[in-house]
């Protein structure tokens, strides 16, 4: 939590706007807490099946309510210029995977950053670089994805590129 935190922050202090899922609790809630509270600027974008269940985060600079979950990642895909996946659960795998293959298939350019908090996605990336090995991907891992330990690595990447 503390890491989703510093990350928010940080990007905040950087003049980068969040946008994400819109839930309130959890990593990403951590991430938006600490970006309003270093004066950021977070939309959040949220299909209205799940507004109870993911308990929408209710100091949002910008709330989107979509009907469903394929608008919810389109928005978000489409309001981004890049991806930080946090350690999470099978709708974070869902979104790193739709993003890494409209990557890969050239249907956006977005930069993928994986926070490897505490090793989290160890298992995963040895996974991908197994699937790169074995010849299954069009290119390199390290072509569509940078992997970080830190929110500090994660904002490094982020400010080599917009400049």
């Amino acid at each position: 939590m503390a890491s989703a935190r510093s990350l928010g922050e940080g990007l905040a202090i950087a003049g980068i706007d969040i946008v994400y899922g819109g839930g309130g609790k959890g990593l990403m809630g951590a991430v938006a807490d600490g970006h309003l509270a270093a004066g950021g600027r977070v939309t959040g974008v949220i299909p209205a099946i799940l507004r109870d269940r993911e308990h929408q985060h209710q100091s949002l600079s910008e709330l989107i309510v979509t009907r469903d979950m394929h608008e919810r990642k389109r928005t978000i895909y489409e309001r981004c210029d890049a991806a930080i996946i946090l350690p999470g659960g099978f709708g974070t795998l869902d979104e790193l995977f739709e993003m890494l293959t409209w990557n890969q298939l050239s249907i956006h350019d977005k930069r993928i950053f994986i926070l490897n908090t505490e090793g989290f996605y160890d298992h995963l990336i040895a996974h991908l670089r197994h699937m790169e090995e074995q010849e299954f991907l069009y290119d390199r891992v390290t072509d569509r994805i940078c992997v970080c330990a830190t929110p500090a690595q994660v904002l490094a990447e982020l400010a080599r590129i917009r400049n």
